[in-house]
Order: structure tokens, then sequence, then C-alpha cells
């Protein structure tokens, strides 16, 4: 394995004008493609469930669909083999192109010839072979690889294309697209007239009559599997279906999801040899073609078995993961894998060639969950790529900084807290104010246009207890507050807000001094076992509050008391009981407070003087489906008059140690946020997460400090005698 430098290459596409202007624009621009081609469908759930549902019982019937793949295709008159990885596929089919005399090959694009470098493997031998993809021809004469799944040349320009184009003709080509489509066209035409065999791949495989289905908007495809005497089809078993019904599901999805249109151009079904008119010899004759298709496993068939991993094959290839996801839409595809981008891309790199690979740029799914609300197939992307880091720690264990940081730290909450309070003293030298806005040396880059938070000098945990003496005397109910670190050590002025507004609704506040770190970013590095005895730590101190609810103002704190303990403890009996008991109780802030206002009567819309907007975290939204409650929380704000930005639900680019470990990417995550919060216009940006309230106000600081952030509950907390 080839060991990258992932920052460096990340560095060098955030200085490209050129990518960064197209995938910009792309991301701008499908939302609302994909819109506009779902607007005549009643029900995209429903869709996507009936795709799901399809390919998970194909999934669980691999090997029953490649035997009726087989039988049917090989009744048409086709041969087909069964390859167990890239070299068998290689040996293959030069045994195919020995037995029938190819020297000049035409290919159609296909992921699968890209995953085991065919095109090299098919020169070295000396063929002839020439890419037909539009795209993908211009990447092969570049010598660079597809940057997207679906569009594969996305990163480019015409200009860069023209050069292409000049470079690999010899002859000056202008940048008019018109013109180079047309010259394209003379080109590949000598090349289909002359080739002995054409390759493909397939969107799928259709078990019932052998048939394969090519879904295209070029035409090149077709040309590929209907000219050449010729026709090899290379297919991974995943991409096998039961019945010809079962094309429908997939074809009212991925047109619609890859690149905003009801239908493609081109969909060719073919299903065996087919009688062709060809010169052989010095003459024409007429003669069926030979088709022979290879089903590729290259570990497919693994993975197919794996209880968790197998719900990747829920993949269609359409590639709206990618469309949707803030870093390829930053950076493109070619920071990933080899081949496959994105979330989806580093799945299929840990599976297909290996867990090292995938290791290497895993901490580029930052976890923000948007994937989730397009995949077709209803993949849960984020949920897989922390199973595979969790299993590649079991494997390999953390290093030792996360050893040191996460077992001898975080697990003794006295020697976190008391380092802590110590770099709260220690900061000093570059504190100003609430924020450390410069730092010396090799650490200057995480303050470059953006301010950091400054460790407070007097936790909230110092604060509790002064605060609870105005505890209402007859209390409605109990609540414990679970403040996370953020609250507690960052912003403990908010956590005074938060025991404000429950005290007002009629709450008894506790505050356990036992609690610990959630263990979120344990979790995130994969160390389960670390995480489990955090996770028991803040059960027992929950436990000890005997209170009626235990109240988050931390998105990420409250998913992980709610929700990720209890799959912690799954195989805990004991555990996993006292996880559940304290899962009932676990609210999360505007949850709660929402419907304590709206039982009170005291959700009604104002129009304030003070124009106010709202971001989502990630958390927050697509983890614990809350969006609707911030809003009527801010609605009802007095003072304020609320206003929607644009993106608001787009990640700020915090995502935990992603904002530290990768601070130039996050930076631009951050920038995207930072202009839409100027173009609504509002004066202040509210909040419902710590951690994006550290990172927006760090970049409000540097970049437009008149415009405030402030969480929710300090809004209504402003509101209160």
């Amino acid at each position: 394995m080839v060991q990258r430098n992932i920052k460096s290459e990340i560095d060098s596409k955030l200085h490209d004008p050129i990518l960064r202007s197209n995938l910009e624009r792309f991301s701008e621009q499908y939302p609302i493609a994909r819109a506009k081609a779902y607007a005549n469908v009643d029900s995209i759930e429903d869709l996507r469930d009936d795709l799901r549902d399809m390919k998970r019982y194909s999934v669980a019937h691999i090997e029953k669909l490649a035997d009726e793949f087989q039988a049917s295709l090989e009744k048409r008159g086709a041969k087909v083999f069964r390859a167990k990885d890239g070299d068998e596929l290689k040996e293959q089919l030069m045994a195919i192109c020995r037995e029938n005399n190819v020297h000049n090959i035409v290919k159609s694009k296909s992921m699968a010839t890209e995953e085991i470098r065919l095109n090299d493997y098919l020169e070295e031998k000396g063929l002839h072979v020439k890419e037909t993809d539009l795209g993908e021809w211009m990447l092969s004469v570049a010598g660079q690889h597809p940057s997207h799944m679906v569009m594969p040349a996305i990163h480019l320009n015409r200009k860069q294309c023209a050069k292409f184009f000049s470079d690999e003709l010899k002859e000056d080509i202008p940048s008019d697209i018109p013109f180079m489509v047309q010259t394209a066209r003379k080109v590949m035409r000598k090349e289909f007239l002359k080739a002995d065999m054409g390759i493909s791949g397939a969107n799928f495989g259709i078990a019932e009559n052998g048939a394969i289905g090519l879904v295209t908007n070029e035409g090149n495809a077709r040309i590929v599997t209907t000219l050449p005497p010729v026709h090899v089809i290379i297919i991974g078993y995943e991409k096998l279906i039961p019945k010809v019904s079962d094309a429908s599901k997939i074809m009212r999805l991925l047109p619609r999801n890859g690149t905003g249109q009801r239908m493609v151009s081109y969909l060719t079904l073919v299903d065996g040899p087919t009688p062709i008119i060809h010169e052989k010899n010095g003459k024409l004759i007429e003669e069926n073609k030979k088709v022979y298709a290879i089903l590729l496993d290259n570990g497919r068939l693994k993975a197919a078995h794996d209880p968790v991993m197998k719900e990747v094959y829920q993949c269609v290839r359409c590639a709206s993961c990618l469309n949707v996801c803030p870093i390829w839409s930053t950076v493109g595809g070619n920071v990933y894998g080899h081949i496959y981008s994105g979330g989806i891309g580093a799945i299929l790199t840990g599976l297909l060639n290996g867990m090292d690979e995938f290791a290497q740029f895993s901490d580029l799914c930052i976890g923000c969950r948007r994937c989730t609300t397009v995949c077709p197939g209803k993949i849960n992307i984020p949920d897989l790529i922390q199973e595979l880091r969790n299993r590649r720690v079991a494997q390999k264990g953390l290093s030792t900084p996360e050893k040191i940081i996460f077992r001898r730290i975080m697990t003794n909450r006295k020697i976190f807290h008391s380092l802590l309070r110590a770099a709260s003293l220690g900061q000093k030298p570059v504190k100003s104010g609430k924020f450390i806005r410069n730092l010396p040396l090799f650490f200057a880059k995480m303050t470059e246009g953006r301010s950091l938070p400054a460790i407070a000098d007097k936790p909230f945990r110092d604060r509790a207890e002064e605060l609870f003496k105005k505890n209402p005397t007859n209390p409605k109910m109990r609540v414990a507050f679970f403040s996370g670190c953020n609250l507690d050590f960052v912003f403990p002025e908010t956590g005074e807000s938060v025991v404000k507004v429950l005290q007002d609704i009629g709450a008894e506040v506790v505050y356990p001094q036992k609690q610990n770190c959630c263990g979120k970013p344990v979790v995130g590095a994969g160390d389960l076992d670390t995480a489990r005895k955090l996770a028991k730590q803040n059960i027992k101190a929950m436990e000890e509050t005997n209170a009626d609810y235990i109240v988050a103002a931390c998105p990420t704190c409250a998913e992980t008391l709610k929700q990720t303990y209890k799959e912690l403890f799954a195989s805990d009996p004991v555990w996993l009981k006292r996880a559940e008991a304290m899962s009932k109780k676990v609210v999360e802030f505007t949850v709660f407070v929402e419907k304590a206002y709206a039982k009170e009567n005291r959700l009604k819309d104002v129009q304030g003087m003070k124009k106010i907007t709202y971001h989502d975290s990630c958390h927050m939204k697509r983890s614990l489906g809350i969006y609707k409650e911030p809003r009527e929380l801010l609605n009802s704000a007095a003072g304020y008059k609320f206003v929607e930005m644009h993106g608001a639900d787009q990640c700020c680019g915090m995502a935990g140690s992603f904002g530290m470990k990768y601070a130039d990417l996050s930076k631009q995550l951050l920038n995207r946020k930072i202009d839409n919060i100027k173009q609504s216009g509002a004066d202040t940006v509210a909040v419902a997460c710590p951690a994006c309230m550290m990172q927006i106000g760090g970049g409000l600081d540097k970049n437009a400090p008149e415009i405030k952030v402030k969480h929710i509950a300090d809004i209504l907390a402003e509101n209160l005698k």
C-alpha cells in the first residue's frame, strides 16, 4: 500500500480554483435539479423502501442469483465466467482475447474495471484500449482517475479538456464544447469501427433472464455492446437483481438521484448474442456476435455475508451521497481511495482494498448524515464507516497519544478536569476576552480565519450550587442537567441560562458532579471499551439524582446518552437495562422547553426589531430529528424577528476533532456558513449545539464581529426576569 499525504493532497485541491468553482456550482444546482426530477412522485420514501427491500433480498440470495443469472445467460448462448479477484479476471479476459484474435478494444465506463486497473494491464499486454465515455477518455489522456462515479471529469473545465484534446490529437482544439463533442465523435467512430472487442460494465444484471442493463447519457455504451463482434460484460456480484420488474425499482431512482433526470438518454438491455454484420477476411458477413460475462468477486461475496457491512450493497452507484457531501463538494473525489470516493467510497475501499487504505481517509466522513437523507438504498453510510473504524481499532489498537488521552485521562474525571482547569490558567498569555485569536509557531494555522474559544476561568460545575438556591419552592419536576464538556468548561454562562430557563418552567434542577464526558469523541475514534467505561460513570451519576428527566443542551451528548449507550451495551443485559432506563429520561433542551411553553401557551409569533437566524446542527437535525422546536422557540422570542438562512442545515465544519485535525478544510465549510449568515441579514445567529457555537462564534469573531452567536438557552434566558 502506498502511504499518502492526505493533508497535502487536500491542500492542493483547496488551491485549485477550477475544481472549487465547478464543485460549488454543482452543489448549489444539484438539490434543485433533484427536487424537480422528483416533482411528479407522490412518495420518494416509498420508492426508496422498495429499492432497499429488493436489494436486501438480492444480497441475502447473492449466490442463488448468480447461479440463475449464469444459467439464463448461457441458455441464450453467452459464456459466463466467475473471477475470485482482479488477477483471475485478467487471465480469463486474456484467454478470451487470444481465442478471438483481439487487438483493439473499446470500453464503456466501468468502475469494476477501474477497481482492478484493467486498462493498465491490457496495455501492458500490447492491446490497444480506448475509453469511449467522454469524461473517462479525457481522464485517460490526462493520466487522472475519476473524481466522481457518475461524472468522472467534473473537476475539469472546458479549457483543460481542450488542452487534453489537443495533446491527444496533436492539433489545436478550441475550447468550444459542441466542437469538442463533434471531434470526439469522429475520433471514437474510428475506434468503434476497428474494434475487435467491446468491454462494458453493467448497472444491473437480471437473474430471471440473464439480461444486463446499461444506463448512460452519451450512447457510447450501446455502440460498445453492439458494434464489435465480441462483447465482454464485467459485472460485480452485487449488481445482480432477481427479476425484470426489479429493474424498474432502480430506474425510478437512479437517474433522478444521479443527475437530476427523470430518465437518462439511453437504457440498453443486453441479454445474449444477436446477429451482426461485420467484416471478416475482407468480406462483410452476418453472424452472431460472441457475448461473455465475467462475474467479479474481489471481496464482494465475503462482504455480502457480513451481518453489518452487507448493507453497502444496497448501493446503485448513483453517487448522490457525494453530491450532498460537504467534504466532496469542497475538495472533490481524488483525495479518497484510488477509485471509489466519498463516504460510500471509504466503505468500498475498506472492504475491497483493505483496512489500512481505508484508515488513510476515513476521517473525511464527518458524520453530518446528509447522505442518509438522499441515498436511494437507504444506506446508513456514517454508521458503516464507524463500524469499520471500530473493527480497525479492535484489530490494530489505538495510537499512543489516543491511548493516553482516552484511557488514562478522560476516564479519570479528576485528572481530566484538573487538566482543563490548568489549561484555563496556561492560556492567559494568548487569551483575549473570551477568545484565543492568535497562536504562535506551528499552531498558527488553527487561528487563521477563526478564533478559538478560551476555557472559562470558572467552570459551570463550580457555579452550580449557587444557581440551585433559586430552584422553585414547589417544583413541578426534578431535572438533572447533563452539561457535557463544552457547557461545563467553555460556555458556563450558557449552562447558567439553561438552568434559569428550566427553573422558570417549574423544574428543580440538580447537577451531578460525578458526570464525565459523554464519550462521543471516544466512540468516534472506535475505542468502544473506553466508551463503555465513560458510559457506566455517567449512568451511575444520573441514577443517583433520582431525577424525573435528564436534560442536555448539547445534541451530541443527548444522542449519546439516549441512543449510543444502549448500542454499547447491546450484549450486556445488566448494563443495557440501566442504559434503557436512563434513555427514557433523556430529553434535548429545546424539545423539553418547547413542550413546556406550548403547554403554558407561551408560543406566540412575535416581530421584534433584531433579526435572528438559526443554524441546524447535524446531530440535532439528522440524528435526533429536531428542527421544528428551535424555530418555534425563536419565533416567540421577544425582541427578535426570525429569518431563515440559505443552507441552514449545512455543516459548519466543526465535527469534533475534524475541525482541528483538518483545520484548512474545516475553515472552508465555516466560510460557506458565515457567508450564508451574512446574506440572511441577521444580527444574531442562534444555535442549539455548543460545538457549532464554538466554530461559528470563532468565524464571526474574525470575519463579522458585528453578528453575534447565541445558544437558544441564552436567548430564552434574556427575556426572563
